[in-house]
């Protein structure tokens, strides 16, 4: 199944911290790396800290998604990933995008990611990488936000 997932970092060394889970998706059980975005520097959306050092990456799974879901928030906590409350600055940031054509509304796990498409920072590096699953109009509406490909 094919899957796109956001990774993102605003603590320590965050460039290293998304580079590093790029290659860590690829060692996933029965997954492997498809692409992967350039990286993109953004202003926090709905967060507060230093800006975010983002990319989004294209996996061929064959996970479940509860499963991918378990996997990437293995990869945050062995990141040093903290949840002391919402949307608080963070060392790795995992969320799971699309998976397929799934439809998913369970407590744990919203697929397509709610917010996805109210974020420059998922659109541009989702459209770098699959044009067709992001529209002009997505892009348009998210226009204003800060966001550099680096």
């Amino acid at each position: 199944m094919r899957a796109y997932v956001a990774l993102g970092a605003n603590l320590g060394d965050a460039q290293a911290a998304v580079t590093g889970a790029l290659a860590a998706l690829d060692g996933l059980p029965q997954t492997r790396l498809a692409a992967r975005s350039s990286l993109y520097r953004s202003a926090p959306v709905d967060a507060g800290g230093p800006d975010f050092i983002n990319a989004v990456a294209a996996i061929d799974t064959a996970l479940a998604p509860l499963e991918l879901l378990d996997e990437l928030q293995r990869l945050e906590l062995a990141a040093g990933r903290e949840r002391p409350y919402r949307n608080a600055p963070r060392t790795l940031d995992l969320d799971l995008l699309l998976y397929g054509e799934a439809r998913i509304d369970e407590p744990r796990l919203v697929v397509p990611h709610p917010r996805m498409h109210e974020r420059a920072f998922v659109l541009l590096p989702l459209e770098e990488i699959a044009a067709g699953r992001v529209t002009a109009a997505q892009l348009e509406a998210v226009a204003g936000q800060a966001i550099q490909r680096l």
